[in-house]
């Protein structure tokens, strides 16, 4: 490992450096646009759903570009519960066709719908051969697209120096603790991102602190200027709730974000290799140097 740079003041400062670097360029890197190979699994991208009609339009688009990158693979989108199609009719369709499938979740942590409801669903299609990729999870790609929605809405680096400010990382919220400890490893790795400043995870349902909870002790040790980053893939109730809480900027959901649907791709992949599923989610982002040998393989 090099020694830090001597521009960097600190431990964090280098590792956020570090962060930053790896992920914009290869959220920016020009992949050549591979075919796939002749009867490669379907990419089945799996939403929760929502009633917010944004929130499918929003999906489509990030399958949109997940298709541009990876020009013949059969992409196609299904929801858990609230929108068509749901995943129960999707796989039946698949398993009509003859087809094999990798459902990738477009969720960020382990939690109930991924370790139980996709394995159901999969289970209840008869003749389907199919995996379930682990969900999007603690990655630079995604570190990435959660600090540029940042950027988009105001943050700038002098932000990330200031005593002043803070981040709340706002997600849905699950009582699978391993669902909270990804989370707080996503945040983490924002910290890093952003320059050093302290992001604290805040939970829409099922889990503390709220992102009011997460503000008031963001305020209670000096940092009142708080942005809330949008831990959600689409608009929909919770995103909404999150961003009117936040006393300063609030950033949109992730949606068709380039790096986002690089990670679709790249958790597909890992998963038809064998080398990752929903069950052994989390073991990839023990540490920061373990995500830099990570991204030399992709």
């Amino acid at each position: 490992m090099t020694e830090p740079d001597s521009t960097f003041d600190s431990a964090p400062e280098w590792l956020g450096g570090i962060t930053e670097q790896l992920g914009t360029r290869l959220a920016h890197l020009s992949l050549p646009r591979t075919r796939p190979p002749m009867n490669a699994p379907t990419l089945v991208a799996v939403g929760h759903g929502s009633r917010d009609p944004r929130a499918r339009a929003a999906l489509s688009r990030l399958l949109d570009r997940v298709r541009e990158l990876r020009p013949g693979l059969d992409v196609r989108l299904a929801h858990i519960e609230l929108n068509a199609p749901l995943l129960d009719d999707t796989l039946a369709g698949l398993a009509a066709e003859g087809r094999d499938a990798v459902l990738v979740p477009l969720l960020f942590a382990p939690g109930h719908h991924v370790t139980h409801d996709l394995p159901a669903a999969v289970a209840a299609a008869p003749g389907l051969r199919a995996r379930v990729a682990a969900p999007l999870g603690a990655h630079p790609l995604l570190i990435e697209a959660l600090a540029d929605r940042l950027t988009q809405a105001g943050w700038s680096p002098e932000d990330g120096t200031s005593r002043a400010t803070g981040v709340v990382l706002a997600s849905a919220g699950s009582r699978d603790p391993r669902s909270g400890a990804e989370i707080r490893r996503i945040a983490a790795l924002l910290g890093e991102r952003l320059g050093g400043v302290p992001v604290l995870p805040a939970y829409a349902s099922a889990a503390a602190p709220t992102v009011p909870e997460a503000v008031r002790a963001l305020a209670a040790g000096g940092r009142h200027r708080v942005a809330v980053a949008s831990c959600f893939t689409a608009p929909g109730l919770f995103a909404t709730r999150a961003a009117a809480h936040a006393p300063w900027i609030a950033a949109a959901p992730l949606g068709a974000h380039p790096a986002l649907a690089r990670l679709v791709l790249h958790r597909y992949d890992r998963a038809l290799a064998g080398r990752e599923t929903g069950r052994e989610t989390g073991r990839e982002t023990t540490r920061t140097t373990t995500r830099t040998r990570e991204l030399a393989a992709i």
